[in-house]
C-alpha cells in the first residue's frame, strides 16, 4: 500500500471524496481518538489550555480536545475539503487554511500546547521543484517555537518513512531550540508502531511530560556564549538579531554600517 504523501500533496490527495470517505470511517475515528488521547496523556496538561492543532483535517482531534479537559483550540490545515468537512460538522474550534511548511502565522506566545496527528511526516516530501523539506521543516520549527508561551508543549504524532526521516525531523526541531524526543508505542509491533515526537520550549523537567517509564532525551544547554567584555558592539546585535529571528520577529537586515560609531552630535 503506497503512502498518501507519496501519492499527492495533501491539498490534491484530500479531495471532497477522500476528506468525507476518511471522516464517515469509524475505524479512523476510532485511531484518530486514540493516538490524540494518548498525545494528550504524554503532555499532561491542565484543564483550559489555549491549543494549536496542526493539520486538523476534519476535526476529529478537535473533538477530542473539546471533551478532554474543555480546551480552546485552533485547527490549521491545507485541504480546503478537510476544513469544509470540519465546517459542516460545526466544530467546536476555530479554522484556518495554511501550509505548515509556510510556517505557524501566529503571534508568538500565542499557544500553550501544540498537537498534530499523522501530518508532519508531509514536510518531508518535495511536491514541487522549489519545495526545500530541509526549509520546510525549519521554517515549520522556527514558527512554532516562536508560536509557544515558553515551557509550551508540543506532542506530534507521525509516520516516518525511514530512520533517516526520523533524524530529519528531530534535528530540525532541535536546531530552532526545542527541548525533548521521540517515544515509541508497540515498538514490537511493526503493525501498530506510533511514534510521538514530545518536545518543550525550553528545558524539559520530570514534571513537564508524562514520561510513562521512557526517556526523552534533554536539550544539550549551550555553553558557546562569549565573555560580555570581550564582545563587540557589532557581535552583539548580531546575536540579539539572530535570536529575534528565531522567536519569529521582524529584524533589520545586516549591513556594513550595522553596530558603526557615530559621531557626536552637537
Amino acid at each position: 500500500m503506497s503512502r498518501p504523501e507519496t501519492t499527492a500533496p495533501p491539498e490534491v490527495f484530500y479531495n471532497d471524496l477522500e476528506s468525507k470517505k476518511y471522516t464517515s470511517s469509524s475505524r479512523i475515528q476510532h485511531i484518530q481518538a486514540e493516538m490524540t488521547l494518548r498525545a494528550l496523556d504524554l503532555l499532561t496538561l491542565e484543564p483550559h489550555q489555549h491549543i494549536l492543532d496542526i493539520g486538523c483535517g476534519s476535526g476529529l482531534s478537535g473533538e477530542i480536545l473539546s471533551q478532554e479537559g474543555d480546551h480552546v483550540w485552533v485547527g490549521m490545515d491545507i485541504s480546503p475539503s478537510m476544513l469544509a468537512v470540519a465546517l459542516d460538522r460545526d466544530v467546536a474550534g476555530d479554522l484556518l487554511l495554511a501550509d505548515m511548511g509556510n510556517g505557524i502565522p501566529f503571534r508568538a506566545g500565542t499557544f500553550d500546547a501544540v498537537i498534530s496527528i499523522s501530518a508532519i511526516q508531509w514536510l518531508c516530501n518535495a511536491d514541487t521543484n522549489t519545495a526545500d523539506p530541509k526549509k520546510r521543516l525549519a521554517r515549520f520549527f522556527d514558527s512554532l517555537y516562536a508560536a509557544l508561551r515558553r515551557g509550551g508543549k508540543v506532542a506530534c504524532q507521525f509516520y516516518p518513512r525511514d530512520e533517516r526521516q526520523i533524524e530529519q525531523i528531530l534535528g530540525a526541531a532541535k536546531a530552532s531550540g526545542f527541548a525533548g524526543g521521540l517515544v515509541i508505542d508497540d515498538e514490537e509491533n511493526k503493525k501498530n508502531k506510533k511514534y510521538y515526537l514530545i518536545l518543550t520550549a525550553g528545558n524539559v523537567t520530570t514534571n513537564d511530560i508524562n514520561l510513562k517509564g521512557i526517556k526523552i532525551e534533554k536539550q544539550p544547554r549551550r555553553t558557546a556564549k562569549k565573555n560580555k567584555r570581550e564582545e563587540t558592539t557589532k557581535e552583539y546585535i548580531n546575536r540579539k538579531k539572530e535570536l529575534m529571528r528565531k522567536r519569529g520577529r521582524l529584524v533589520a537586515l545586516d549591513s556594513h554600517f550595522t553596530g558603526r560609531k557615530r559621531r557626536p552630535k552637537f
